[in-house]
This record gives C-alpha cells, sequence and structure tokens, in this order.
C-alpha cells in the first residue's frame, strides 16, 4: 500500500487521541530514527522517513487533522473517489455538478476557497514575530541607551543557504496535489479547497530534504543584537526591529522582532507619562516660616524648591520643564513635588522650653483651620 494511504496515526505510532505534545514527541523519535543520514541507502527507511513527515504535517494542523479524521486521506486528494485529473470534483459522471459549483466558488471568492481563482498555490509564509521584554531603569529611560541582546531565533540554515533541500537537490511536483498547491473535499452540497497537507501549499515537496534542517530551511541559532533605547521610553514602549523576528521556512522573509520596555521602579520618583513625582518631608520650622529644597534632577543638575511659609501637609508644587523627556518630542514634563510636614519627635530640653513659649503666646489665629474645626465642635455639642 503507498505510504499515502497508511493511517497518519500508525505511522507516528500514537493513539488517535494523542494531544499535540504527544504527536511532536512521536515524530521527532521517528524522523531521527529513520532519517536518511543516519540510513544511507536504505529505501525503506526512506521511505519511512517521508511518511512520517507527512503524517506529521497533516497531524499537527488542527484543521487538518479534523478533516483528517472525518473524512481519511480523501479530505486531501484532488477526487473524493481517486482521480487523478486537475480540475472537477470526482471525476465520475453524476458528479460533474459538483465540480461545476466548486469552479463557481472559486472564481467568486478566489482565496477564501483556497487561493486564487488561477490556482491554489500559496506564497511561502513569513517567518513569526517574536517579542523580547527588556528592563530598564529610570535614569536609562531618562537619557537613553544603546545595548545589546542575545536570543535564540530561527535562522536560515547554512548547509542549504535556507531551501530546504540538500546541496544539489532540488524540488520536484507534490504528488498529492499535482502541483495545484490545493486540494479539494466535500463538505454537504459544497466543495470546499484548502491549501495541500503534504506541500503546505506550495505545490512542489523537496526531492532530499537537508540533514541540517531536516527540509525546514532555518535552524535555531543564538543571535546578539544591538538596540537603541531612545530618551523618554516608558513601560509599554514598544520598539520595532525589522525582519530580526523566526526566519521564515525555506527561504521565506524573516518576521520581526520587537522589544517590548519595562521601566523599574524609582527609590525617589514615581512615574506618570512625563510627569514625575516625589513626596518630600520638611521640618515644621520650614513650614511655619518657609524656606527652600534642594531635589536632584535625572538630568544631573539639581532643582531648587521654594517652600512658602504656612505651607500644609499634602500640598503638592510643581516644577515646570524637570520631568521626563517627551518621547520621540522636544521638551520634558512636570516634576510634582508633594509636602509632607514632619512633627519632630526628638526634642532638646532648650527646645521644649521655647515650644512651651510659643504655646503661651497662641492666639488661635496661627492656625484658622483648628480654630475652625474646635468652633464647629462647640456649636454641635455644647461645651
Amino acid at each position: 500500500m503507498p505510504a499515502t494511504q497508511l493511517d497518519y496515526y500508525q505511522v507516528l505510532e500514537v493513539s488517535r487521541d494523542a494531544d499535540g505534545g504527544v504527536l511532536k514527541s512521536a515524530y521527532r523519535k521517528l524522523a531521527m530514527k529513520y532519517h536518511p543520514d543516519r540510513n544511507p541507502g536504505d529505501s525503506e527507511a526512506e521511505a519511512k522517513f517521508k511518511a512520517c513527515n507527512e503524517a506529521y504535517e497533516v497531524l499537527k494542523d488542527p484543521q487538518k487533522r479534523a478533516a483528517y479524521d472525518r473524512y481519511g486521506h480523501e479530505a486531501f486528494q484532488q477526487g473524493m473517489n481517486g482521480g487523478g485529473g486537475g480540475g472537477g470534483f470526482g471525476g465520475g459522471r453524476g458528479q460533474a455538478d459538483f465540480g461545476d459549483i466548486g469552479d463557481i466558488f472559486e472564481t467568486i471568492f478566489g482565496s477564501a476557497f483556497g487561493g486564487a481563482a488561477g490556482g491554489g498555490r500559496q506564497q511561502a509564509r513569513r517567518g513569526a514575530d517574536l517579542r523580547y521584554d527588556m528592563q530598564v531603569s529610570l535614569d536609562e529611560a531618562f537619557h537613553g541607551k544603546s545595548t545589546e541582546i542575545e536570543i535564540e531565533v530561527s535562522q536560515s540554515c547554512d548547509t542549504c543557504d535556507g531551501s530546504g533541500a540538500s546541496p544539489g537537490t532540488g524540488e520536484r511536483q507534490c504528488n498529492m496535489c499535482h502541483g495545484h498547491g490545493a486540494v479539494r473535499a466535500k463538505q454537504g452540497l459544497f466543495v470546499v479547497e484548502r491549501p495541500c497537507p503534504t506541500c503546505s501549499g506550495r505545490g512542489a515537496v523537496l526531492e532530499d530534504p537537508c540533514g541540517e534542517c531536516r527540509g525546514d530551511g532555518r535552524v535555531d541559532k543564538a543571535q546578539v543584537l544591538s538596540v537603541e533605547i531612545p530618551p523618554g521610553v516608558d513601560t509599554g514602549t514598544r520598539i520595532r526591529l525589522s525582519g530580526k523576528g523566526e526566519a521564515g521556512p525555506r527561504g521565506a522573509p524573516a518576521g520581526d522582532l520587537y522589544i517590548f520596555v519595562h521601566v523599574k521602579p524609582h527609590e525617589l520618583f514615581e512615574r506618570e507619562g512625563t510627569t514625575l513625582a516625589t513626596r518630600i518631608p520638611i521640618s515644621f520650622t520650614t513650614a511655619a516660616l518657609g524656606g527652600e529644597v534642594q531635589i536632584p534632577d535625572l538630568d544631573g543638575s539639581t532643582n531648587t524648591v521654594d517652600i512658602p511659609s504656612g505651607i500644609q501637609s499634602g500640598k503638592q508644587l510643581r516644577v515646570r520643564g524637570a520631568g521626563m523627556p517627551v518621547l520621540q518630542g522636544r521638551g520634558r514634563g512636570d516634576l510634582v513635588v508633594e509636602i509632607a510636614v514632619e512633627t519632630p519627635t526628638k526634642l532638646s530640653r532648650r527646645q521644649k522650653e521655647i515650644l512651651a513659649e510659643f504655646r503661651e503666646t497662641e492666639t488661635g489665629d496661627e492656625c484658622p483651620e483648628s480654630r475652625s474645626f474646635f468652633s464647629k465642635l462647640k456649636d454641635a455639642f455644647g461645651n
């Protein structure tokens, strides 16, 4: 019996309810066992190797697997009754109408039923986009930085130059779809066209897969990349490195790599957009008499914040242009300083005497909010 007619589950030596992990493990084990490089000149091992590839290509794809479980190999044949013709569905008399319906649907809907009306072949799919999460400090987010990262990513195979074929070999027409890149299956009254599971819609298969990449055209390698972090980045900023993602199979274009930035917390500043915020404790004498405090700036300078006399805890003061840079723009945000008036906990005898003298001179006008509050208490509850 031809290899394409063997039960795919039997080929991979798994049960019909095997999950994706079991399928992958079984495929790798058998592919390694029957690989041509390990069995030179053994035509039987080569046939089993190709059968494993064919079976895994179908069963690893949920849609293809569902079609196979329902229709068997007929789901991927050009004709449901085994007809090898390139055009109609079935091939026998009495089924021509279904073929006509399939042609009409293909003409009207095009790629929705498996490809363009002129043929089912698909372009080689682009490599997958990748994500890399990078942590930076607030200082690095302020100044920007140049850095390097190392990632493990699929890259073009050097042995076959990404073609997937052993050196000196190439491709041949796919026997399942006869070069069309698509197969048809009957669903009720309709004929649905899908990419061929054997050649993945290419219309051709490799004569001899490359032993290094097993016909995929790519292998996993460590790659060192330079990354430029611009000033003003924030958590959630995404930096795109075009063409630095996963290589496409068999020479297809590579995907992109996206760097997702995460800014680490700072010991002094909190950030919201381009605004920096900090909480500064001041003595009660500074709060009463006024003064100034010095706050370091991320650019290396110092910001002087004037404290007006009589300031209260929770009051916020704004320093214009002392915040974070505007990403890919000009200027900076603001710095917001929240005041926290600190009550002394350790006083000398002389300090206590001075404060006692001050209390004796109080009239109530010094703290109008306290006076107002206790007046309200008196009115509400009496003496």
